[in-house]
């Protein structure tokens, strides 16, 4: 079982709060992933959790236990940490099981699970390696593996990939999601990265100034954002956020639309504006236009088009995929 509840939890220090009063459920075996940005809170969570940081109140609950007082390596959990944290004159295999020998278990049952976590993470050919062998994403699986290994309650990952190059941070990303899948164990994991977010978690909680914002799936939070906060923030390129008073709209203080929500056409449309800037990704072609009437957009057209600066262009939004935020920031209605 893996179960998790965060109670009113809060954490100081000195006079500054930096959480304050986070209440969570994660559900056994669910993916759960704490984004936001830098400063929100979410790595200190994580280490609430973890028990490598004490709370100032509340309770961290696993498995129906109290925590919140119990050491770190009586919690049931083990921890990912983003810098490896490998023993350079360690092989590989004693890496994996350097927990487990430091517990007293025996050596046949050091030699099981690590041959186990090494099969689920194709290391095999590496075991009697050093770290200094390795390429960053081996090394990380390592890391992987040594949690594995433990048979924890709660994964807890802290920003994994963080080190890796785009190629292997996407590698690596597919190689946690079948992890995920195979073992069927409970993960909370925190990065700033929303790509990683959106493609692996099962939920995900949005954190600003020690706060959770929204709770959701994936397409929940990018479909229905509970404010103007959660709206800019997830969605790359991110939401435009437009002036109902400038649009002239009543019954709204802010109106949002997707970039992939806006259509661009050379003869006819709402927003006559300029375009500033594009970007040619390949499979999507990225526009910026300055227009009279909504002010600086963002356009995301899918696949190769020749828009070029300074083109003069006619915006059109798709009305049934607008949001709608009052003067508080809070959404208002939703048309997916």
């Amino acid at each position: 079982m893996g179960n998790l509840q965060l109670k009113s939890i809060r954490k100081a220090y000195g006079t500054h709060e930096v959480l304050k009063g986070i209440d969570l459920d994660v559900k056994d075996g669910e993916f759960v992933i704490f984004v936001g940005p830098s400063g929100c809170g979410k790595s200190t969570l994580l280490r609430t959790i973890a028990g490598l940081e004490d709370i100032t109140s509340g309770a961290v609950v696993i498995d129906g236990q109290d925590v919140s007082v119990t050491p770190p390596a009586k919690r049931g959990i083990a921890m990912v940490f983003q810098s490896y944290a490998l023993y350079p004159h360690l092989t590989v295999r004693d890496n994996m099981g350097l927990g487990l020998k430091q517990a007293g278990n025996p050596k046949s049952l050091i030699d099981e699970r690590v041959k186990v976590a090494s099969g689920l993470l194709s290391l095999d050919p590496y075991l009697e390696r050093r770290p200094a062998e390795l390429s960053g994403g081996q090394r990380q699986r390592v890391a992987i593996g040594r949690a594995i290994v433990r048979e924890p309650k709660l994964f807890l990952f802290d920003e994994p990939l963080s080190n890796l190059d785009a190629a292997l941070r996407v590698q690596t990303r597919l190689e946690i999601a079948a992890l995920h899948r195979r073992l069927k164990a409970t993960m909370i994991y925190v990065t700033h990265d929303q790509v990683e977010a959106m493609t692996l978690a099962d939920k995900i909680v949005v954190l600003n100034a020690g706060q959770i914002e929204q709770v959701g799936s994936p397409m929940e939070l990018y479909n229905k954002p509970a404010n103007l906060f959660v709206a800019g923030f997830i969605g790359s390129p991110q939401m435009n956020l437009i002036d109902a008073d400038r649009l002239g709209l009543s019954g709204a203080k802010t109106i949002g639309i997707r970039p992939e929500h806006v259509g661009l056409s050379r003869t006819e449309g709402e927003w006559r504006g300029v375009i500033t800037h594009v970007e040619h990704l390949g499979a999507d072609t990225i526009v910026y236009l300055d227009t009279e009437k909504a002010g600086f957009i963002t356009v995301r057209l899918f696949g190769e088009h020749d828009f070029k600066p300074d083109e003069a262009v006619f915006a059109t939004p798709d009305h049934g995929r607008e949001h709608r935020f009052s003067s508080d920031g809070k959404a208002l209605s939703v048309t997916p």
